[in-house]
């Protein structure tokens, strides 16, 4: 059985191989002939915060494989308070092929996964988010420049190192691309990221910088990747934080304008508009964020499979089908008489 929680524990052969797996999910969604791949299966969705993309790519890909979706909002469970985690894992594993949890703490899904019965998906913790990064390498090996792959492209990010940061890198460098962040240096992607992203890229022939100069930087970029400049418990250093970024680091029309002409915007959403990007650009030609926010579809379609399709037992053959609906039809009859008969016997 595996589990989905970081991109690192798979092989880029592996993840190559679920990236096959998306696009042909894709273009049978595409001509509506997906086959209900996971009918009659169920996934359970942990949320400890709201969320739009998650919550919605997940529920609907459920329901075109043919399974069923059940949200589990935040406050819904006792998942850590009233209950363990560990217990809360092995309920849901009791009544569900699948779980997906976006917590707070990574910490959390790894206790998860820990105690897990069925195959765990990381929806987002605050180290990372491994459900973006493979819609996002997904995305780019779709707005390639022509005659161009993955291997040697290069992926610029500005701005804050967020967990969208920290999945970019490790699956950038992951399949031989080029990976630079670019931040004022107290936001700069912290050591033990590089450590994991230089054994990636030494192995897979890429490569891993950060710098203050996102001017030089954006210059060589292919895709020029930005997120959120404060998350979740961040918000008391919005000032701060603005002072750092502003405006040198907020992808407006002048700095991607310093980008080559094929050079693609992307942003995981949701965005501040105004903030780290201007409206120009994220509803400009370059602009790529909506094909991101679809494809989290697809992705969801591709990792749901991957994870859950080798764990399903065959179904049950017609013949057997048939002959327990007979059985359950005939006990229901019998019980539904003897029950009226009693009853109408005690109206006399």
């Amino acid at each position: 059985m595996k589990h989905f929680i970081d991109t690192q524990d798979f092989s880029r052969e592996e993840l190559a191989e679920l990236i096959g797996l998306i696009l042909l999910l894709k273009e049978a969604d595409r001509d509506r002939a997906l086959p209900e791949l996971l009918r009659r299966r169920s996934l359970g969705m942990i949320f400890e915060e709201p969320s739009t993309r998650t919550r919605v790519s997940f529920e609907v890909a459920m329901a075109k494989l043919g399974g069923h979706a059940l949200y589990l909002k935040p406050g819904e469970i006792h998942l850590g308070a009233r209950e363990s985690v560990a217990d809360t894992a092995r309920v849901l594993s009791r009544m569900c092929d699948v779980i997906e949890a976006r917590t707070l703490r990574h910490e959390t899904v790894l206790e998860l996964a820990a105690a897990a019965e069925v195959p765990v998906i990381n929806g987002l913790t605050d180290f990372n988010h491994p459900t973006q990064a493979v819609c996002d390498i997904f995305t780019m090996s779709e707005h390639l420049p022509p005659g161009r792959g993955l291997h040697g492209s290069t992926v610029v990010f500005v701005g804050d190192r967020t967990n969208v940061c920290s999945s970019t890198m490790f699956i950038a460098t992951q399949f031989g691309m080029s990976f630079v962040h670019a931040a004022p240096a107290a936001y700069q992607a912290p050591e033990e990221w590089l450590e994991i992203a230089r054994a990636n890229a030494a192995a897979s022939g890429g490569s891993v910088a950060v710098t203050e100069d996102v001017e030089d930087a954006i210059a060589l970029a292919d895709f020029v990747y930005t997120d959120l400049w404060w998350w979740v418990g961040q918000e008391g250093e919005i000032p701060e934080r603005r002072a750092a970024f502003m405006p040198r680091y907020q992808v407006d029309e002048e700095l991607i304008g310093r980008a080559p002409a094929h050079a693609k915007f992307m942003h995981c959403l949701p965005a501040s508009r105004g903030v780290e990007v201007t409206d120009a650009v994220i509803d400009g030609p370059r602009s790529i964020v909506f094909d991101q926010a679809e494809n989290r579809l697809h992705a969801e379609k591709g990792i749901l499979t991957w994870l859950t399709y080798p764990t399903l037992t065959a179904p049950a053959s017609p013949a057997v089908e048939a002959d327990y609906a007979g059985r359950i039809h005939d006990y229901l009859g019998r019980v539904g008489w003897e029950v009226g008969a009693a009853l109408a016997e005690e109206g006399r």
